[in-house]
Protein backbone atom coordinates (compact mmCIF):
# COMPACT_ATOMS: atom_id res chain seq x y z
CA UNK A 1 0.00 0.00 0.00
CA UNK A 2 1.18 3.50 -0.83
CA UNK A 3 0.72 6.94 1.07
CA UNK A 4 -1.89 7.90 -1.57
CA UNK A 5 -4.22 5.02 -0.57
CA UNK A 6 -3.83 5.96 3.06
CA UNK A 7 -4.91 9.22 1.71
CA UNK A 8 -7.87 8.09 -0.17
CA UNK A 9 -9.24 6.09 2.76
CA UNK A 10 -9.10 8.86 5.15
CA UNK A 11 -11.16 10.59 2.10
CA UNK A 12 -13.67 7.51 1.38
CA UNK A 13 -14.46 7.82 5.47
CA UNK A 14 -16.03 11.60 4.77
CA UNK A 15 -17.44 10.78 1.44
CA UNK A 16 -18.67 7.94 2.46
CA UNK A 17 -20.47 9.58 5.32
CA UNK A 18 -18.83 7.06 7.94
CA UNK A 19 -17.23 10.26 10.17
CA UNK A 20 -20.34 12.38 9.80
CA UNK A 21 -21.86 9.83 11.81
CA UNK A 22 -18.89 9.15 14.17
CA UNK A 23 -18.78 13.23 14.54
CA UNK A 24 -22.95 13.49 14.78
CA UNK A 25 -22.78 11.08 17.65
CA UNK A 26 -20.11 12.82 19.35
CA UNK A 27 -21.80 16.02 19.08
CA UNK A 28 -24.69 14.79 20.76
CA UNK A 29 -22.94 14.63 23.72
CA UNK A 30 -23.62 17.50 26.03
CA UNK A 31 -20.11 17.38 27.62
CA UNK A 32 -20.27 21.28 28.99
CA UNK A 33 -17.79 20.69 31.61
CA UNK A 34 -18.08 24.09 33.13
CA UNK A 35 -21.92 22.51 34.61
CA UNK A 36 -21.47 20.56 37.59
CA UNK A 37 -24.59 18.64 36.53
CA UNK A 38 -22.49 17.07 33.32
CA UNK A 39 -19.54 15.32 35.87
CA UNK A 40 -21.19 11.92 34.03
CA UNK A 41 -21.53 12.85 30.93
CA UNK A 42 -17.92 13.81 30.46
CA UNK A 43 -17.05 10.53 31.55
CA UNK A 44 -19.45 8.81 29.05
CA UNK A 45 -17.50 10.50 26.30
CA UNK A 46 -14.54 8.59 27.12
CA UNK A 47 -16.21 5.36 27.56
CA UNK A 48 -18.66 5.25 24.94
CA UNK A 49 -16.93 7.11 22.17
CA UNK A 50 -13.29 7.36 22.62
CA UNK A 51 -12.35 3.86 23.97
CA UNK A 52 -14.08 1.46 21.26
CA UNK A 53 -12.21 3.31 18.52
CA UNK A 54 -8.54 3.30 19.97
CA UNK A 55 -9.31 -0.31 21.03
CA UNK A 56 -10.71 -1.11 17.43
CA UNK A 57 -7.53 0.06 16.51
CA UNK A 58 -4.97 -1.73 18.80
CA UNK A 59 -4.64 0.48 21.35
CA UNK A 60 -4.89 0.42 25.35
CA UNK A 61 -6.71 2.91 27.33
CA UNK A 62 -7.02 3.76 30.96
CA UNK A 63 -9.31 6.56 32.19
CA UNK A 64 -7.56 8.68 35.08
CA UNK A 65 -8.23 11.50 37.00
CA UNK A 66 -6.34 14.82 38.07
CA UNK A 67 -7.15 14.57 41.12
CA UNK A 68 -10.31 15.57 43.82
CA UNK A 69 -12.53 17.36 41.35
CA UNK A 70 -11.03 17.08 38.21
CA UNK A 71 -12.06 15.94 34.79
CA UNK A 72 -11.34 12.36 33.72
CA UNK A 73 -8.96 11.70 31.07
CA UNK A 74 -8.43 9.17 28.77
CA UNK A 75 -4.82 7.53 27.62
CA UNK A 76 -4.08 5.10 25.40
CA UNK A 77 -1.36 3.76 23.64
CA UNK A 78 -0.02 1.59 20.85
CA UNK A 79 3.58 0.65 20.94
CA UNK A 80 4.84 -1.22 18.04
CA UNK A 81 8.70 -0.83 18.34
CA UNK A 82 10.28 0.56 21.27
CA UNK A 83 13.21 2.23 18.49
CA UNK A 84 10.31 3.83 16.48
CA UNK A 85 9.66 7.43 17.00
CA UNK A 86 6.95 7.85 19.00
CA UNK A 87 3.74 10.88 18.45
CA UNK A 88 1.65 11.98 21.45
CA UNK A 89 -1.98 12.95 20.06
CA UNK A 90 -4.20 15.09 22.57
CA UNK A 91 -7.70 16.83 22.13
CA UNK A 92 -10.59 17.37 24.35
CA UNK A 93 -14.00 16.42 24.35
CA UNK A 94 -15.25 19.08 26.30
CA UNK A 95 -17.13 22.18 25.50
CA UNK A 96 -18.52 25.81 26.72
CA UNK A 97 -22.04 26.23 27.03
CA UNK A 98 -24.81 25.52 24.40
CA UNK A 99 -26.40 28.90 24.82
CA UNK A 100 -29.38 26.53 22.67
CA UNK A 101 -31.72 29.70 22.51
CA UNK A 102 -29.41 32.01 20.63
CA UNK A 103 -28.93 29.27 17.62
CA UNK A 104 -29.77 29.76 14.52
CA UNK A 105 -33.60 28.43 14.04
CA UNK A 106 -34.13 24.65 13.67
CA UNK A 107 -30.16 24.58 14.71
CA UNK A 108 -29.36 22.82 17.81
CA UNK A 109 -26.13 22.74 19.65
CA UNK A 110 -26.35 19.23 20.09
CA UNK A 111 -27.07 18.05 16.79
CA UNK A 112 -25.62 17.95 13.78
CA UNK A 113 -26.72 20.32 11.32
CA UNK A 114 -25.22 20.78 7.30
CA UNK A 115 -26.72 24.04 6.19
CA UNK A 116 -24.27 25.25 2.29
CA UNK A 117 -20.94 24.26 2.65
CA UNK A 118 -20.89 23.84 6.45
CA UNK A 119 -21.61 21.45 9.83
CA UNK A 120 -23.06 23.10 12.41
CA UNK A 121 -22.69 21.80 16.31
CA UNK A 122 -21.36 22.79 19.67
CA UNK A 123 -17.63 21.26 20.18
CA UNK A 124 -17.50 20.81 15.98
CA UNK A 125 -14.45 23.07 16.11
CA UNK A 126 -13.47 23.27 19.81
CA UNK A 127 -12.66 20.04 19.48
CA UNK A 128 -14.86 17.65 18.58
CA UNK A 129 -14.05 17.05 14.75
CA UNK A 130 -10.49 18.11 15.00
CA UNK A 131 -9.75 14.69 17.31
CA UNK A 132 -12.53 12.92 15.37
CA UNK A 133 -10.29 13.81 12.17
CA UNK A 134 -6.87 13.02 13.75
CA UNK A 135 -8.54 9.78 14.53
CA UNK A 136 -9.99 8.92 11.15
CA UNK A 137 -6.77 9.35 9.79
CA UNK A 138 -4.39 7.38 12.29
CA UNK A 139 -7.21 4.71 11.25
CA UNK A 140 -6.37 5.25 7.14
CA UNK A 141 -2.81 4.72 7.78
CA UNK A 142 -3.23 1.58 9.85
CA UNK A 143 -5.68 -0.11 7.28
CA UNK A 144 -3.44 0.88 4.58
CA UNK A 145 -0.36 -0.23 5.96
CA UNK A 146 -1.22 -2.65 8.51
CA UNK A 147 0.50 -1.32 11.37
CA UNK A 148 1.77 2.48 11.76
CA UNK A 149 5.13 2.55 11.80
CA UNK A 150 5.30 4.58 14.63
CA UNK A 151 4.22 4.41 18.27
CA UNK A 152 0.84 6.47 19.13
CA UNK A 153 0.08 7.58 22.17
CA UNK A 154 -3.39 9.50 22.97
CA UNK A 155 -4.37 12.03 25.72
CA UNK A 156 -8.44 13.05 25.48
CA UNK A 157 -9.16 15.70 28.29
CA UNK A 158 -12.57 16.72 29.61
CA UNK A 159 -11.68 19.40 31.22
CA UNK A 160 -10.12 22.17 28.73
CA UNK A 161 -12.83 24.47 29.04
CA UNK A 162 -12.17 25.08 32.65
CA UNK A 163 -8.74 25.77 32.14
CA UNK A 164 -7.47 22.17 32.26
CA UNK A 165 -7.28 21.35 35.80
CA UNK A 166 -5.37 18.49 36.18
CA UNK A 167 -3.75 18.27 32.97
CA UNK A 168 -0.25 19.09 34.06
CA UNK A 169 -0.54 16.89 37.25
CA UNK A 170 -1.70 13.81 35.13
CA UNK A 171 1.70 14.65 32.64
CA UNK A 172 3.73 14.55 35.54
CA UNK A 173 2.16 11.45 37.13
CA UNK A 174 2.00 9.73 34.08
CA UNK A 175 5.32 11.31 32.49
CA UNK A 176 7.18 7.61 31.63
CA UNK A 177 3.72 6.74 29.89
CA UNK A 178 3.17 9.78 27.88
CA UNK A 179 6.52 10.16 27.14
CA UNK A 180 6.76 10.96 23.37
CA UNK A 181 9.14 12.38 21.14
CA UNK A 182 7.00 14.96 19.31
CA UNK A 183 3.22 16.25 20.03
CA UNK A 184 1.01 16.17 16.61
CA UNK A 185 -2.08 17.19 17.55
CA UNK A 186 -5.00 19.95 16.25
CA UNK A 187 -7.39 23.03 18.13
CA UNK A 188 -7.20 26.53 17.36
CA UNK A 189 -8.18 27.96 13.96
CA UNK A 190 -5.82 27.79 10.62
CA UNK A 191 -4.74 31.30 9.64
CA UNK A 192 -7.46 31.21 7.14
CA UNK A 193 -10.12 28.85 5.93
CA UNK A 194 -8.10 28.25 2.55
CA UNK A 195 -4.14 28.12 3.64
CA UNK A 196 -3.39 25.03 6.07
CA UNK A 197 -1.24 25.86 9.04
CA UNK A 198 1.14 24.79 11.57
CA UNK A 199 1.44 26.51 14.72
CA UNK A 200 4.54 25.59 17.28
CA UNK A 201 3.52 26.32 20.50
CA UNK A 202 1.06 29.06 22.50
CA UNK A 203 1.38 32.64 23.78
CA UNK A 204 1.11 32.70 27.89
CA UNK A 205 -1.54 34.19 29.59
CA UNK A 206 -1.97 36.36 32.85
CA UNK A 207 -5.20 37.91 33.81
CA UNK A 208 -5.11 40.03 36.22
CA UNK A 209 -7.35 43.25 37.96
CA UNK A 210 -6.15 46.90 38.89
CA UNK A 211 -8.58 49.08 41.34
CA UNK A 212 -8.99 51.66 43.85
CA UNK A 213 -10.56 52.26 46.72
CA UNK A 214 -10.40 55.77 47.47
CA UNK A 215 -13.34 56.16 50.21
CA UNK A 216 -16.69 55.01 51.42
CA UNK A 217 -19.34 55.83 49.89
CA UNK A 218 -19.72 58.64 46.59
CA UNK A 219 -20.08 62.19 47.31
CA UNK A 220 -21.57 65.19 45.42
CA UNK A 221 -19.66 66.61 42.17
CA UNK A 222 -21.07 69.97 42.97
CA UNK A 223 -20.28 69.81 46.88
CA UNK A 224 -16.95 68.12 46.63
CA UNK A 225 -15.83 68.42 43.21
CA UNK A 226 -12.37 69.72 42.73
CA UNK A 227 -11.83 68.50 46.54
CA UNK A 228 -12.07 64.88 46.45
CA UNK A 229 -9.92 62.71 43.87
CA UNK A 230 -11.72 60.48 41.10
CA UNK A 231 -10.29 56.99 40.85
CA UNK A 232 -11.92 56.83 38.00
CA UNK A 233 -9.98 59.46 36.70
CA UNK A 234 -6.84 58.14 38.57
CA UNK A 235 -6.76 54.32 37.02
CA UNK A 236 -7.41 56.07 33.25
CA UNK A 237 -4.03 57.57 33.70
CA UNK A 238 -2.99 54.98 35.13
CA UNK A 239 -4.01 52.37 32.40
CA UNK A 240 -2.34 55.27 30.02
CA UNK A 241 1.10 54.66 31.87
CA UNK A 242 0.80 51.00 31.06
CA UNK A 243 -0.69 51.20 27.44
CA UNK A 244 -0.18 53.88 24.78
CA UNK A 245 -2.85 55.67 22.98
CA UNK A 246 -1.88 53.18 19.78
CA UNK A 247 -1.86 49.73 22.57
CA UNK A 248 1.98 49.82 22.57
CA UNK A 249 2.62 48.11 25.57
CA UNK A 250 5.19 50.69 27.73
CA UNK A 251 6.38 48.35 30.27
CA UNK A 252 9.64 47.00 28.92
CA UNK A 253 9.19 43.80 31.38
CA UNK A 254 6.19 42.93 29.08
CA UNK A 255 7.81 42.84 25.97
CA UNK A 256 10.64 40.91 24.50
CA UNK A 257 13.66 42.29 23.69
CA UNK A 258 13.50 41.49 19.67
CA UNK A 259 11.67 39.54 17.41
CA UNK A 260 14.02 36.48 16.61
CA UNK A 261 14.94 36.27 12.95
CA UNK A 262 13.89 32.78 12.63
CA UNK A 263 10.23 33.59 14.19
CA UNK A 264 10.19 36.78 11.37
CA UNK A 265 11.28 34.86 8.28
CA UNK A 266 8.37 32.54 9.26
CA UNK A 267 5.43 35.24 9.06
CA UNK A 268 6.96 36.64 6.58
CA UNK A 269 4.49 35.15 3.78
CA UNK A 270 1.85 35.27 7.17
CA UNK A 271 -0.94 37.64 5.97
CA UNK A 272 -3.89 38.06 8.65
CA UNK A 273 -7.41 38.71 6.18
CA UNK A 274 -10.77 39.50 6.34
CA UNK A 275 -12.13 37.30 9.09
CA UNK A 276 -15.65 37.56 10.84
CA UNK A 277 -17.99 40.27 9.81
CA UNK A 278 -15.73 41.37 7.26
CA UNK A 279 -12.80 42.44 10.38
CA UNK A 280 -9.69 43.50 9.10
CA UNK A 281 -6.38 44.45 11.29
CA UNK A 282 -5.86 48.08 12.26
CA UNK A 283 -2.60 48.87 10.87
CA UNK A 284 -1.72 51.66 13.10
CA UNK A 285 -2.87 49.31 16.14
CA UNK A 286 0.16 47.69 18.56
CA UNK A 287 4.00 47.83 18.38
CA UNK A 288 5.41 49.91 15.70
CA UNK A 289 7.31 48.37 13.20
CA UNK A 290 5.86 45.03 13.11
CA UNK A 291 3.29 43.37 10.63
CA UNK A 292 -0.34 42.44 11.77
CA UNK A 293 0.70 38.67 12.01
CA UNK A 294 3.80 39.19 13.97
CA UNK A 295 2.10 41.41 16.63
CA UNK A 296 -0.59 38.79 17.09
CA UNK A 297 1.79 35.44 16.65
CA UNK A 298 5.40 37.00 17.59
CA UNK A 299 5.07 39.86 20.18
CA UNK A 300 3.18 40.79 23.23
CA UNK A 301 -0.20 42.31 23.72
CA UNK A 302 -1.77 43.75 26.93
CA UNK A 303 -5.52 44.38 26.70
CA UNK A 304 -8.08 46.45 29.39
CA UNK A 305 -10.63 43.53 28.95
CA UNK A 306 -12.78 45.90 31.48
CA UNK A 307 -13.32 49.02 33.20
CA UNK A 308 -15.98 50.10 35.36
CA UNK A 309 -16.53 53.17 38.14
CA UNK A 310 -19.32 54.64 39.05
CA UNK A 311 -22.47 53.41 37.83
CA UNK A 312 -22.47 53.14 34.10
CA UNK A 313 -26.02 52.29 33.93
CA UNK A 314 -27.58 54.58 36.09
CA UNK A 315 -24.92 57.85 36.35
CA UNK A 316 -25.36 60.37 39.27
CA UNK A 317 -23.53 63.76 40.08
CA UNK A 318 -21.40 62.04 42.62
CA UNK A 319 -17.99 61.24 43.00
CA UNK A 320 -17.76 57.25 42.44
CA UNK A 321 -15.52 55.98 45.21
CA UNK A 322 -14.40 53.10 43.55
CA UNK A 323 -12.45 52.28 39.85
CA UNK A 324 -11.71 49.06 38.58
CA UNK A 325 -10.46 47.79 35.31
CA UNK A 326 -9.37 43.77 34.12
CA UNK A 327 -6.26 43.36 31.90
CA UNK A 328 -4.42 40.50 30.35
CA UNK A 329 -1.45 40.25 29.08
CA UNK A 330 -0.58 37.36 26.23
CA UNK A 331 2.84 37.29 26.01
CA UNK A 332 5.40 34.88 23.77
CA UNK A 333 8.60 32.99 25.22
CA UNK A 334 11.27 35.28 26.85
CA UNK A 335 8.81 37.06 29.05
CA UNK A 336 8.91 35.90 32.32
CA UNK A 337 5.58 35.16 33.63
CA UNK A 338 6.08 35.28 37.54
CA UNK A 339 7.34 38.57 36.93
CA UNK A 340 4.34 39.96 35.23
CA UNK A 341 2.62 41.68 38.33
CA UNK A 342 5.76 42.42 40.43
CA UNK A 343 7.14 44.36 37.07
CA UNK A 344 3.53 46.26 36.58
CA UNK A 345 3.43 47.02 40.39
CA UNK A 346 7.01 48.51 39.95
CA UNK A 347 5.53 50.44 37.02
CA UNK A 348 2.88 51.96 38.64
CA UNK A 349 5.19 53.02 41.72
CA UNK A 350 7.64 54.72 39.44
CA UNK A 351 4.03 56.87 37.88
CA UNK A 352 3.03 57.84 40.90
CA UNK A 353 -0.07 55.55 41.20
CA UNK A 354 0.58 54.26 44.44
CA UNK A 355 -3.20 54.04 45.47
CA UNK A 356 -3.36 51.35 42.66
CA UNK A 357 -4.01 47.55 43.78
CA UNK A 358 -2.85 44.87 41.77
CA UNK A 359 -3.91 41.14 41.71
CA UNK A 360 -4.07 38.01 39.73
CA UNK A 361 -8.00 37.98 38.51
CA UNK A 362 -7.53 34.18 38.03
CA UNK A 363 -5.29 31.48 39.69
CA UNK A 364 -3.60 30.07 36.59
CA UNK A 365 -0.95 31.33 34.57
CA UNK A 366 -0.53 29.77 31.45
CA UNK A 367 3.13 30.01 30.26
CA UNK A 368 4.68 30.63 26.63
CA UNK A 369 5.83 27.76 24.48
CA UNK A 370 7.45 27.62 21.33
CA UNK A 371 9.36 25.49 18.48
CA UNK A 372 11.50 27.45 17.04
CA UNK A 373 10.58 27.27 13.38
CA UNK A 374 13.62 26.07 11.72
CA UNK A 375 13.12 23.16 13.72
CA UNK A 376 13.56 20.30 11.43
CA UNK A 377 10.65 18.83 12.76
CA UNK A 378 8.94 22.12 11.90
CA UNK A 379 10.23 22.06 8.88
CA UNK A 380 9.14 18.12 8.21
CA UNK A 381 5.41 18.68 9.14
CA UNK A 382 5.07 22.12 6.53
CA UNK A 383 6.83 19.80 3.91
CA UNK A 384 4.59 16.98 4.22
CA UNK A 385 1.39 19.42 4.12
CA UNK A 386 2.44 20.66 1.06
CA UNK A 387 3.08 17.71 -0.70
CA UNK A 388 -0.65 16.57 0.37
CA UNK A 389 -2.46 19.63 -0.44
CA UNK A 390 -0.43 21.22 -2.92
CA UNK A 391 -0.29 24.64 -0.96
CA UNK A 392 2.71 26.40 1.45
CA UNK A 393 1.16 25.97 4.65
CA UNK A 394 1.36 28.98 7.21
CA UNK A 395 4.25 27.87 10.02
CA UNK A 396 3.27 30.31 13.08
CA UNK A 397 5.52 30.44 15.77
CA UNK A 398 2.78 29.92 18.30
CA UNK A 399 -0.97 29.98 18.33
CA UNK A 400 -1.79 33.59 19.25
CA UNK A 401 -4.30 32.54 21.84
CA UNK A 402 -3.60 30.16 24.25
CA UNK A 403 -3.37 26.65 24.55
CA UNK A 404 -1.70 24.08 28.24
CA UNK A 405 1.14 23.37 25.61
CA UNK A 406 3.73 23.65 28.69
CA UNK A 407 2.66 20.95 30.01
CA UNK A 408 3.81 18.41 26.78
CA UNK A 409 6.76 21.31 25.95
CA UNK A 410 8.07 20.82 29.46
CA UNK A 411 6.55 18.26 31.56
CA UNK A 412 6.76 15.80 28.61
CA UNK A 413 9.53 17.90 26.98
CA UNK A 414 8.15 16.87 23.62
CA UNK A 415 8.26 19.19 20.64
CA UNK A 416 5.11 20.32 19.50
CA UNK A 417 3.15 20.28 16.26
CA UNK A 418 -0.48 22.05 16.28
CA UNK A 419 -2.32 21.41 12.78
CA UNK A 420 -5.35 23.03 13.31
CA UNK A 421 -8.59 22.16 11.22
CA UNK A 422 -10.49 25.27 12.23
CA UNK A 423 -10.80 29.12 10.74
CA UNK A 424 -11.05 32.19 12.48
CA UNK A 425 -14.75 32.27 11.51
CA UNK A 426 -16.21 29.68 13.18
CA UNK A 427 -18.05 30.90 16.01
CA UNK A 428 -16.17 29.07 18.54
CA UNK A 429 -17.86 29.16 22.14
CA UNK A 430 -20.29 31.50 20.18
CA UNK A 431 -23.93 30.20 18.80
CA UNK A 432 -23.74 28.66 15.54
CA UNK A 433 -20.68 27.38 16.08
CA UNK A 434 -19.67 25.40 12.55
CA UNK A 435 -17.17 24.56 10.16
CA UNK A 436 -16.57 23.98 6.19
CA UNK A 437 -16.90 20.60 5.22
CA UNK A 438 -14.22 21.20 2.46
CA UNK A 439 -11.86 22.25 5.08
CA UNK A 440 -12.88 18.85 7.25
CA UNK A 441 -12.24 16.94 4.01
CA UNK A 442 -8.94 18.35 3.15
CA UNK A 443 -7.54 17.90 7.11
CA UNK A 444 -8.36 14.03 6.83
CA UNK A 445 -6.03 14.42 3.82
CA UNK A 446 -3.17 16.56 5.90
CA UNK A 447 -3.26 14.15 8.79
CA UNK A 448 -3.01 10.86 6.88
CA UNK A 449 -0.54 12.71 4.79
CA UNK A 450 1.22 13.34 8.26
CA UNK A 451 0.73 9.68 10.00
CA UNK A 452 1.77 8.07 7.09
CA UNK A 453 5.50 10.30 6.78
CA UNK A 454 5.75 9.65 10.53
CA UNK A 455 6.14 5.34 9.94
CA UNK A 456 8.33 6.47 6.56
CA UNK A 457 12.29 6.56 6.55
CA UNK A 458 13.73 10.39 6.33
CA UNK A 459 11.42 11.60 9.59
CA UNK A 460 14.19 13.85 11.56
CA UNK A 461 16.89 13.18 13.57
CA UNK A 462 15.38 12.45 17.36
Amino acid sequence: MTRDNAISRALASFDDGRFREDLARRIAFRTESQDPARAETLLEYLDDEMKPPFREMGFSTEIVHGGDGKAPFLIAERIEDEDAPTVLGYGHGDVVSGRDEDWLPDVSPWRLTGIGGNWYGRGIADNKAQHSVNMSALRAVLDARGRLGFNAKYLIEMGEERGSPGLHEVCARYNERLAADILIASDGPRLNAGRPTVFLGSRGGVTFDLWIDAREGQHHSGNWGGALSNPGIQLAHALASLIGPSGRILVPELVPGALPPSVRNALADCVITSGVDGLTPDEDWGEPGLTPAERVFGWCTLEVLAYETGNPRSPVNAIPSKAWARLQLRFVVGIDPDDVLPAVRRHLDRHGFEMVRVAMARDKIFRATRLDPEDPWAQWAAASIARTTGKKPALLPNFGGTLPNDAFAEILGARTLWVPHSYPGCSQHAPNEHLPTDLLREGLAVMAGLYWDLGEPGTPAL
